[in-house]
């Protein structure tokens, strides 16, 4: 009998399990229940996290307040960054973070990517994007390894 078509790659598959158990850790943090939010892992050191803006997000003025730019940018770039690595759970050791724009209301997406970093040390960087195409926001995070094992969360959930 012949093949139709490649071999998969094991290394592909357990870097996509890994990916899909990521995602789900990041759907059992319980900080993610007051939020509209979807993370997404399509490849490796990529993130994207899908979320809406309403008013029970806005400050005083009537945008979305600082702390869900915070929030979802470093989401973004730890999780584009421990994309890297299937051992341990990163921890964000610093982050920077510009504001460009306001968003009022509608769907965002936080784009995350590694930078640099493959030891002990992980730079990584993020974007906000809203619906018309526009950045809002952008940081660069540092992320270090922790001595947390990610087999040990229980909402990492690797699928063979």
């Amino acid at each position: 009998m012949s093949r139709t078509g490649p071999s998969p790659d094991p290394a592909a598959s357990g870097a996509a399990a890994h990916f899909r158990a990521l995602e789900a850790l990041y759907a059992s943090a319980p900080i993610n229940a007051l939020f509209r939010s979807r993370l997404e892992i399509p490849g490796e050191g990529q993130s994207v996290i899908r979320f809406e803006v309403d008013k029970a997000l806005h400050h005083a003025a009537g945008a979305a307040h600082g702390t869900i730019y915070f929030k979802m940018l470093d989401d973004a770039a730890f999780y584009a960054a421990n994309s890297l690595v299937t051992d341990r759970f990163l921890l964000t050791t610093g982050f920077n973070l510009h504001f460009t724009k306001p968003v009022r209301s509608g769907p965002v997406e936080a784009r995350g990517r590694w930078i640099s970093g493959k030891r002990r040390v992980f730079v990584a960087e993020a974007s906000l994007v809203d619906a018309e195409g526009d950045e809002i926001g952008r940081g660069t995070g540092t992320f270090m390894r922790s001595h947390i094992a990610l087999s040990g969360l229980p909402g990492y959930r690797p699928q063979d």
